[in-house]
């Protein structure tokens, strides 16, 4: 028994760590820009359903943290619920002095910048944690030198040899072979046009990286294969240090190098390009963490960082209950010069609440297909 209560420690506690300051980080965006604009704010929670416990500020704000890590969400003045839904009821009864400082009463512009300022700070969070890890640790380089070509592979027709060491993929120049991998990994059945340097001189070389799918903990992922091996040999590894401007430029590249990766992905999961069997939910991410956590403080704080990106991402999608929808409707109320009816906007959030729900047992489904068998043996052991 408590072998199992440890083995589930291990991956509880880093999904709940991790998630919680992925959502403050958000909702703190929502609060902060807010509170600025002059729109009260009755309700800061991090969690849902039965509260834990909870504090009230001097502004009259309560701060609650609630039973189900889960997500969170600001309730500013005037709305009826933690989905910003408005009380129009509740408004007109409200005194004018009060009336004024609610959320719905706000120009759009503040209105705008205030749900728009919970991604924002999610991409904030990422680019200072990637920022906090290259200052701290540094980064182990290897070098793009190909150490063996494997026979039958995209770099053997393209003509590459054991030794030669990459210089440029279509202008980009490459320091590393990371930069490589990702560069090859995320351009499947896609043309690259390589400068290598053999033996002093530099070689032009045309390599299209084979598609194919791997297994991820995170399901079935497609990328890009040229078929080289670095040999990693200690001549070939360098450690790089960082100040603090260098960190902050390297963690903006890695924040938007995540910012293109996960807009591809969902962009053409819209399409039906790309397979839905990506999506994990909570009992994935919480298998994700824990994971990372036996890796190390640095690789917990990276998977901190990627998920905020893409609970920044997600949240700019343009369907209703997200901030991406609200951004929308506030769009459309520019254009109109007036909000669009009540009958309209509760359609849009039923849509909304469709799709999310859909994505959410999805996800759901995902996880069980994952981690059902090995999970059910766990149970039963422990």
């Amino acid at each position: 028994m408590l072998d199992a209560l440890y083995s589930t420690g291990i991956y509880v506690v880093p999904f709940i760590l991790v998630l919680t300051i992925v959502v403050f980080f958000h909702e703190l965006g929502h609060f902060w820009v807010g509170r600025r604009c002059g729109i009260k704010v009755d309700a800061f929670s991090i969690g849902f359903g039965p509260e834990l416990f909870a504090f009230v500020d001097r502004h009259g704000t309560r701060w609650r943290v609630a039973l189900l890590p889960l997500g969170g969400y600001v309730k500013f003045h005037g709305d009826a619920n933690g989905a910003s839904m408005t009380d129009d009821a509740a408004i007109e009864a409200m005194p004018a002095p009060e009336r004024a400082v609610t959320f719905a009463a706000q120009p759009i512009w503040k209105r705008a910048a205030t749900v728009a300022a919970g991604p924002i700070a999610n991409f904030i969070l990422a680019i200072a944690i990637f920022a906090g890890v290259f200052l701290t640790y540094g980064r182990s380089v290897l070098t793009p030198r190909v150490d063996s070509v494997a026979a039958g592979s995209a770099a053997e027709a393209a003509g590459f040899l054991p030794g030669d060491l990459v210089l440029e993929i279509d202008g980009q120049k490459i320091g590393s072979f990371n930069e490589l991998q990702r560069i090859v990994t995320t351009s499947p059945d896609r043309s690259l046009k390589f400068l290598v340097d053999r033996g002093g001189k530099g070689v032009a070389l045309t390599a299209t990286p084979r598609l194919k799918e791997l297994d991820s903990p995170l399901g079935k992922t497609r990328v890009g294969l040229l078929g080289v091996q670095a040999g990693g040999k200690p001549e070939d590894w360098r450690t790089e240090t960082y100040g603090v401007i260098d960190s902050l430029k390297l963690a903006t590249h890695e924040t938007w190098f995540v910012v293109r990766q996960t807009a591809g992905y969902l962009g053409g999961l819209a399409i039906g390009k790309e397979s839905p069997d990506q999506l994990s939910g909570p009992a994935g991410l919480a298998q994700v963490s824990g994971e990372m956590a036996k890796l190390g403080v640095a690789a917990l704080l990276n998977l901190v960082a990627i998920l905020s990106i893409s609970i920044g991402l997600l949240n700019l999608a343009p369907v209703p209950l997200l901030d991406g929808g609200h951004l929308m409707f506030y769009a459309i109320e520019a254009i109109r010069g007036r909000a669009l009816n009540e009958r309209a906007q509760e359609i849009g959030f039923r849509i909304g609440i469709a799709v999310v729900g859909g994505l959410m047992v999805l996800a759901t489904y995902n996880d069980i297909a994952r981690l059902g068998p090995p999970l059910l043996k766990w149970i039963l052991r422990g």
